[in-house]
């Protein structure tokens, strides 16, 4: 589910995508898919489709947050939680180094 929801975020214009494995680091959740939007409106339409995605691995999002917001969306789908930023609050929150720990999976194909 992370590599598919980051290799979404990255086919709807999301730069910056990176999937962080998190297992046996963290008890909240297994990755962490972070990528960065070009627009609140652009982050909300990846959500949304992220989402769409998830329910139809059999997936539910359990909880979100800041989807009204401009800054910074997140869905927790409970083994993966996404998160959308803008460029800044990105670099604000620097959730990739903050996890540096994590190993980086590599979603390319």
């Amino acid at each position: 589910m992370a590599v598919d929801a980051a290799r979404l975020a990255a086919a709807t214009r999301c730069h910056r995508v990176n999937v962080l494995d998190l297992a046996g680091l963290s008890p909240v959740a297994d990755y962490f898919v972070i990528a960065s939007g070009t627009s609140p409106r652009q982050m909300r339409t990846v959500c949304d489709q992220i989402t769409e995605l998830a329910a139809q691995r059999g997936y539910k999002c359990f909880h979100s947050a800041g989807y009204e917001g401009e800054t910074w969306i997140v869905a927790d789908f409970i083994d993966v939680v996404v998160h959308l930023f803008n460029d800044q609050a990105r670099q604000y929150y620097d959730l990739d180094n903050l996890w540096g720990d994590a190993k980086i999976v590599a979603w390319q194909e």
